[in-house]
């Protein structure tokens, strides 16, 4: 039973990802115990972050205020008086941070993927967009600006949206249709299931 495994799979084994890489597997232990610090983190990083966000952490905070301002009179306000919350707002907005850092890191990463597959599977938008985030400021001001001669050309109505399609794109659509030239890989990321016909 074991030699007839191997021919029911549908790529060979080096190619079970596919030429661009598969997603993670998040439900095998492997990957559990390879990030399991960081999980742990995350998971706290997102509580606090949700739970600083609410109604009751923000009385919590306004209550702690209030105690600290009504023992004012007690301390004689003197500079310990003051200390106290100098110290304790210091500390928890030092630690806040970087745990509210994480938490924008990781929707900024999440979001990114969620707008590179809509890039990935569209027909008519640019592949050359996706991952565009890891450019420098003046590469992306460069895009920009190329955008921006896009649309004031199209505006001014010197341009087709079929014209427009292929000068953001970057490349001739007509070249693979009419020629027997093998895709480009761009092409071939745009014509995989999510793209086919029904």
């Amino acid at each position: 039973m074991s030699d007839i495994q191997p021919a029911l799979r549908p790529h060979p084994p080096e190619d079970e990802d596919g030429p661009v890489g598969g997603m993670p597997n998040t439900a095998t232990v492997a990957y559990a115990g390879r990030s399991l610090w960081l999980a742990r983190f995350d998971r706290f990083a997102s509580r606090v972050t949700r739970w600083a966000g609410t109604p009751t952490a923000f009385c919590v905070a306004l209550m702690a205020v209030a105690a600290w301002a009504l023992c004012g009179p007690l301390f004689k306000f003197s500079e310990n008086w003051q200390l106290v919350i100098n110290t304790g707002t210091t500390i928890v907005t030092f630690l806040m941070v970087f745990l509210i850092q994480q938490s924008q890191n990781k929707d900024s990463v999440a979001v990114h993927l969620k707008l590179d597959e809509l890039l990935a599977t569209s027909q008519r938008a640019s592949n050359r967009m996706i991952g565009i985030e890891a450019l420098d400021e003046q590469e992306l001001q460069r895009v920009a600006a190329f955008y921006a001669r896009l649309a004031e050309r199209a505006k001014a109505g010197n341009l087709t949206s079929e014209a427009a399609q292929k000068v953001a794109m970057g490349r001739d659509m007509a070249k693979c249709e009419d020629r027997s030239e093998p895709a480009s890989a761009d092409t071939r990321l745009r014509t995989g299931p999510a793209n086919a016909p029904s």
